[in-house]
């Protein structure tokens, strides 16, 4: 263990393998001295052009609240490993890999590993929440409730009329990731949870608006599903 440069926390630098044989690089942040073994664990993905080191701000209270954390670069993020594209799918596999990885260090309690992500990472966890049992429970922040609704805002923004450019590009990404929007939508995933899940909003965001956390909400399928709406913005996570 060496010290952080930032908050002054402990940390092991680790590798990761993941699909298609890449590496991710992550941070394996302990939990506050004293934390009974084995220690509660929580993973930490970062949005769409994000990093590791941009979900920091979480380490030092995750830490003081008795969890242990990885923090880590989805592929073609930080200094982890370049693929052909990254995807919400491929954010999603990361994150089941990191789940694997953890319960081979025996500090670590492999009945209670959970994850919160941010953006297309919130995304990214409650689809590998929705096909692996064995998560504990999820945090999502700022997630978009269908990958259609937030391509058409970009297409929106870039003035390209949905008939027939926009439908053909949301076509041509559905090809390219392998799979289809309605299948690894938030909307759709959170139906397939059954663990507790959080759902975090900036009641500011207008990257993606409030409407869609709640769309997410009334979507559950079952009662442990709780919707905070706190001020700030997409990016305003650290609160």
């Amino acid at each position: 263990m060496i010290t952080l440069s930032i908050n002054g926390l402990p940390f092991e630098t680790v590798r990761i393998d993941t699909a298609n044989g890449r590496r991710l690089h992550g941070w394996l942040i302990p939990p506050a001295t004293g934390t009974a073994l084995p220690w509660p664990t929580l993973i930490v993905l970062h949005g769409w052009g994000g990093n590791a080191a941009m979900m920091l701000p979480l380490a030092r209270p995750l830490c003081e609240a008795g969890f242990a954390s990885l923090f880590f670069d989805a592929r073609c993020h930080g200094a982890s490993d370049n693929d052909s594209f990254a995807s919400l799918p491929r954010f999603a596999e990361d994150a089941e890999h990191a789940m694997q990885w953890l319960p081979r260090r025996a500090e670590i309690d492999a009945r209670r590993i959970g994850l919160i992500g941010h953006s297309v990472g919130a995304g990214a966890v409650l689809l590998v929440a929705s096909r692996r049992p064995e998560v504990a429970a999820v945090v999502s922040v700022a997630a978009f409730s269908h990958p259609a609704a937030m391509m058409r805002r970009w297409l929106s923004q870039k003035r390209i009329p949905e008939r027939p450019l926009g439908r053909y590009i949301l076509g041509y990404v559905q090809d390219t990731i392998g799979h289809r929007f309605d299948d690894i939508a938030p909307v759709a995933t959170i139906a397939r949870v059954n663990c507790p899940v959080l759902l975090v909003h900036g009641a500011d965001d207008d990257v993606v608006p409030l409407g869609e956390a709640q769309q997410i909400g009334a979507a559950r399928s079952h009662e442990a599903v709780e919707l905070l709406v706190l001020s700030g913005d997409h990016d305003s996570f650290a609160d």
